[in-house]
């Protein structure tokens, strides 16, 4: 591109930024401002596409350096070099995507004013996906269309262009770029509301769930897998605990009901280098099992709440301890999951607060079954306001298929117990809407569960479990049936006065009574439209 003799407002605070969240921050803005002319449902997949393009290309770029360097170093002439950058096998065999000449973003920002940017990204998208057949039809060609701004995504291809993603000190490129898609993923979903939830998990609570289950090796799979963030987490936590060096040994297995967001996942694991099993397509994980003879070790899910329509057979064999009611899912995702566990795994959900005590259409019998059956762990009470894009209290099951000392493990023996902490207080608020866990209080609950479980990570800080009033308790199941299998942390903190107990009994029905009322609020909504289109159509 010709030199520009006075930089844009964006490309100037773009060059004064120091800090990634700065960088993030400027490109946030500049996207924001295409809004308008693209339809609100590929916005996402828009402005990530070009993130993603951006990356592999540059991961591209880096591995072409390198490759160049190595071959320098063995005496290799530069003629003959010429042909080895362009093998495809010296990329693809250091698991880097492919990516034609005409695809590279220094190309696209070179030619992008005389030949049309939207068409040259169109280009692009296809070229790649073309040459790389795990990226089949997962790219978004919608770049090239009349209702969107030429002139500015022009403009935000050259911030990107600019956007120092070279990494610093120890933070490698794909860790910057990886960040910067993750950070757009959270605002979208903030943008989106209730929407946003479909695709969003919010970071602290994914975070707490693979601190608690300690996903080092084996398979990892989620069967409502959004934009790929409990995947994320996963690797991150590996790499967290056991340096960038290690090679993480898990093998990843999800499940996508939206083609969209099955997009967003896809291209979310491969901007962080993980290697996952999606599936060919996106589909309804109840309707058609995508991963039918997988058993994992671990399951990590955060599957929508309440869902009232979905595909229940009485007949399927998923339903081992009670056929699930037509009007909510929640304890379908629990058998579900728990189908899917193999003989020693383990799985952390996000569900609604009133899986822990409803009685009604066998749920509790459901419940009851599961205790009984000895595969419920663990149950966490959540703070309010850590979900923004939904207002029902949520908690966090942690099951078990085996709960004893299981041998080399040296596990503590748990069998009969059910771990409980409420977490309700905790978490700090980082605007009027939102709270997230912190480091301490992570640190706190997993730690806890550890100590509880006697984990490695127990043993090497030589953690020993206490019951803490107020915070956590471990129930056997007598008591368990004595409280009627409800599954309510704060039933059994051992410092509630009776009163606080009515209290919390009085909460839970509050609470599912609520729910019950965002549930008529969505019928009467779509009741309202069903009207509002009828009498439309009569005038």
């Amino acid at each position: 591109m010709p030199p520009r003799t006075k930089k844009p407002a964006d490309q100037a605070e773009l060059f004064s930024a120091s800090t990634a969240k700065e960088i993030q921050d400027i490109l946030w803005k500049a996207a924001d401002k295409l809004r308008g002319s693209i339809d609100a449902a590929q916005y996402k997949e828009f402005v990530l596409g070009l993130i993603f393009l951006k990356y592999v290309s540059d991961a591209f770029e880096e591995r072409r350096t390198e490759l160049a360097k190595e071959l320098a170093e063995d005496g290799i002439s530069e003629e003959q070099i010429g042909d080895f950058l362009e093998d495809r096998d010296e990329y693809t065999g250091a698991h880097v995507f492919w990516v034609p000449e005409t695809a590279r973003w220094s190309w696209i920002a070179t030619h992008a004013k005389a030949q049309g940017v939207g068409r040259l990204l169109d280009e692009a998208m296809d070229a790649i996906m073309r040459e790389n057949a795990a990226l089949t039809g997962v790219l978004p060609k919608i770049f090239n269309q009349d209702r969107v701004d030429q002139k500015r995504l022009g403009e935000l291809v050259d911030l990107i262009s600019d956007a120092r993603f070279g990494g610093s000190g120890d933070k490698p490129a794909q860790d910057l770029l990886g960040e910067v898609y993750e950070y757009f993923l959270g605002n979208f979903a903030r943008a989106e509301g209730k929407r946003g939830g479909e695709f969003y998990t919010p970071s602290s609570v994914v975070r707490l769930i693979v601190e608690i289950l300690e996903p080092y090796e084996g398979r990892v799979y989620d069967p409502a897998c959004g934009s790929g963030g409990m995947f994320v987490q996963a690797s991150k936590f590996i790499q967290a605990h056991r340096g960038r060096g290690h090679k993480a040994d898990i093998a990843v297995y999800g499940q996508e009901l939206n083609e969209r967001t099955w997009r967003l996942a896809k291209m979310n694991l491969a901007i962080h280098g993980i290697d996952g099993n999606l599936a060919a397509r996106w589909g309804d994980t109840f309707a058609e099992d995508k991963h039918p003879d997988l058993k994992a070790d671990f399951v990590m899910a955060n599957p929508p709440f309440n869902i009232k329509d979905w595909a229940r057979d009485e007949t399927d064999p998923r339903w081992k301890y009670g056929v699930p009611p037509k009007n909510n899912a929640n304890y379908a995702w629990l058998q579900h999951m728990i189908s899917k566990l193999g003989e020693r795994g383990t799985a952390g959900i996000v569900l609604a607060n009133g899986s822990m005590s409803s009685q009604s259409s066998g749920e509790g019998e459901i419940r009851q079954a599961l205790v009984e059956a000895d595969l419920v762990a663990c149950m966490v009470a959540l703070p309010s306001q850590l979900f923004r894009t939904t207002q029902i209290p949520a908690c966090l099951w942690f099951l078990s298929k085996d709960k004893s000392s299981q041998g080399a493990r040296r596990l503590d023996d748990r069998r009969g117990e059910i771990l409980f902490i409420d977490a309700r207080e905790m978490g700090e608020m980082v605007d009027r809407a939102e709270r997230v866990f912190s480091e301490a209080d992570l640190k706190k609950i997993a730690d806890t569960y550890h100590a509880w479980r006697g984990t490695e990570s127990a043993r090497q800080d030589r953690m020993s479990y206490e019951d803490v009033p107020g915070f956590c308790r471990s129930a056997d199941r007598e008591e368990v049936r004595e409280q009627g299998y409800v599954l309510t942390p704060g039933r059994y903190m051992a410092a509630l006065e009776a009163e606080e107990e009515d209290a919390e009994i009085i909460a839970e029905r509050i609470s599912s009574l609520t729910e019950e009322l965002y549930g008529l609020f969505d019928e009467s909504a779509e009741l309202e439209s069903t009207v509002r289109k009828a009498l439309g159509s009569i005038v």
